[in-house]
């Protein structure tokens, strides 16, 4: 059984900084390539960015690149997603998903719970 944890979500003022943590627990984190997805209040849930086992390669949805970048460390069986620059639009509830098909914005096999995140104007 493969589980997620996420954490560092929060209240955070326009312009700022947050970064989540996801710890994932359960199977060999390296063969999973990780993302991280979003949903706002009433809207669908919506691809933020992703990382390929290796790190190698992130993909980012075009409205974070820049402001958002995702790492992981193998060793901690961590995935990471650090934002900067917050806008009150970035407001959703923030998942981890883990997948070992085939990287990209579709294919995830496991997902956290998820971490609120909430930037106020």
């Amino acid at each position: 059984q493969v589980q997620l944890v996420e954490s560092g979500g929060g209240l955070v003022q326009a312009g700022g900084s947050l970064r989540l943590s996801c710890v994932v627990s359960g199977r060999t984190f390296s063969t999973y390539y990780m993302g991280w997805f979003r949903q706002a209040p009433g809207k669908e849930r919506e691809f933020v960015g992703a990382i390929s086992r290796s790190s190698a390669t992130t993909l980012y949805r075009d409205s974070v690149k820049g402001r958002f970048t995702i790492s992981r460390d193998n060793g901690k069986n961590t995935v990471y997603l650090r934002m900067n620059s917050l806008k009150p639009e970035d407001t959703a509830v923030y998942y981890c998903a883990a997948g070992s098909t085939s990287f990209g914005i579709r294919f995830y096999d496991y997902w956290g719970q998820g971490t609120q995140v909430t930037v106020s104007s």
